[in-house]
């Protein structure tokens, strides 16, 4: 009987058959959508606007099982698979054209354990279900600044934020995974299960398996942080970089200071006559005791003679979604980022004069600040390799209509190119779009990138996960 052409592994077309698609529907708990069904177009919608793909199927997974199915039926075919967790990805690797896309965004759930201090994550939970749940219990791991970002994924690149200087990449925090593999088995990986596995997936993305369970370790923190913004007028811009610089380099670990640098949006402690003027945003957080922190904070709340400062106590979660506002799904994005050891003034001045030619007031450049717990881990102990970076800049370049891609992504790649001769030659996995594939063996794993290689050739042989900043299985040859 007839069924459904889907673009294979070997980009060839391929028919899945009816009664295969049948007995697929019923071994799911979940959903097989097609196009046209109910569900289809929303699974296949995700954050990047610029990514618009149309796959031959979707299974919007309900559970473990249901990727176990969903792999078996790609591997067996050799179909060109997709996998979504959150959708927040930048190079929109999770939705493909063509091909079957396997949907784990209905895999919300988060399980808290207050007495070991872990939690247990679905891999379609959100930073947001993350934060809400383990705050309960005063209690969080180190994740990313968008509440709306996918834990998996930004997990399996390595995984910064607020509370990464005091404890680590998110990774540093992971004590197990559930992973299907190519041939559709579920794997535990640990320091003492599949140990080589779990090395790989800690840094080394999706390429490895499709994570089911993440069990990741918790620290006290909160429920109340010292955190908020301090914003400089831009005309000050390279005496703030240069002072902010000087504090970060003696702030203790619980604090971490971000910069971003954009045009202001229409924020209620601005004055209008602010709004839509470049600033200098300095975002902070100290993650511990609140009067230790008000110290901390001091000196950064010193630099300069800022127009607004409304750094303080706030509850933990709400600064976690603070950016959310900024980073709303819809708009279409591209990014470029480089690791630095440290702010520059040459790199000051290049930064200097991108901002003075933002080509929309939604574009940005963040710096977001490394160091601490993240740099006292080897090199060789995770995939992720980047364990002397201080500071990462990430281009953000977003707009709304397409007649605006061809300036905005010049901009990006100018700047790019030049900042270049301050950085290190890395980059931050999750950060890269979907045109730097040339970037992934020097630039995202660098000393660790033929370990991984070998790994890939092990547990992925067919490269059947390659939707992602794909290592190539390494050969015997």
């Amino acid at each position: 009987m007839a069924g459904i052409a889907v673009k294979s592994t070997e980009g060839k077309t391929v028919s899945v058959s009816t009664e295969a698609l049948d007995a697929l529907r019923g071994r799911l708990r979940g959903v097989l959508c097609l196009p046209g069904d109910a569900g289809y177009d929303e699974a296949r919608t995700i954050w990047n606007a610029m990514i618009d793909k149309r796959p031959a199927a979707i299974v919007r997974a309900a559970g473990a099982s249901d990727v176990l199915q969903t792999v078996r039926l790609a591997s067996q075919h050799g179909l060109l698979l997709a996998v979504r967790g959150g959708g927040h990805n930048i190079a929109g690797n999770a939705v493909c054209d063509g091909g079957l896309m396997l949907d784990l965004s209905p895999m919300r759930s988060v399980r808290v354990d207050p007495a070991a201090r872990t939690a247990r994550v679905e891999p379609g939970a959100k930073l947001s279900d993350l934060d809400k749940e383990t705050q309960a219990f005063g209690l969080a791991t180190p994740v990313g600044i968008n509440s709306t970002t996918g834990v998996a994924g930004l997990t399996l690149g390595g995984g910064f934020g607020w509370l990464s200087r005091k404890h680590g990449l998110t990774i540093d925090n992971l004590i197990s995974a559930d992973v299907v593999s190519s041939e559709g088995e579920l794997l535990r990986a640990s320091a003492t299960e599949n140990a080589d596995l779990f090395w790989a997936i800690r840094g080394g993305g999706g390429n490895f398996g499709i994570v089911t369970s993440l069990e990741v370790k918790l620290h006290p923190v909160g429920p109340q942080v010292i955190a908020g913004l301090i914003v400089h007028p831009f005309a000050n811009a390279k005496d703030v970089l240069a002072e902010y610089r000087n504090a970060v380099a003696k702030a203790p670990d619980e604090l971490c200071c971000w910069v971003v640098m954009r045009k202001a949006p229409p924020l209620p402690f601005l004055s209008p006559e602010v709004h839509g003027t470049e600033v200098v945003v300095l975002a902070l957080c100290y993650a511990g005791d609140l009067a230790s922190g008000e110290k901390a904070a001091a000196q950064f709340k010193a630099i300069g003679k800022p127009i607004a400062d409304v750094v303080g106590p706030a509850p933990f979660v709400g600064w976690q979604a603070a950016f959310d506002p900024l980073l709303t799904p819809g708009e279409r994005n591209y990014w470029k980022s480089h690791d630095f050891l440290d702010i520059s003034d040459g790199l000051i001045d290049v930064l200097d004069d991108a901002v003075r030619t933002l080509p929309t007031p939604q574009c940005e450049i963040f710096i977001a600040s490394l160091g601490g717990a993240i740099n006292r881990v080897p090199t060789e102990a995770t995939a992720y390799p980047h364990r002397d970076v201080n500071f990462v800049i990430n281009v953000h370049t977003r707009w709304s209509e397409p007649s605006q891609d061809k300036p905005c992504i010049t901009w990006a790649r100018k700047l790019y190119d030049a900042m270049a001769p301050f950085a290190t030659g890395g980059v931050y996995v999750n950060f890269m779009p979907e045109d730097e594939a040339q970037r992934v063996r020097t630039g995202a794993y660098g000393p660790n990138y033929e370990r991984l290689a070998k790994l890939k050739a092990k547990y992925d042989p067919s490269n059947l996960f390659r939707l992602n900043q794909n290592v190539a299985p390494a050969t015997s040859a």
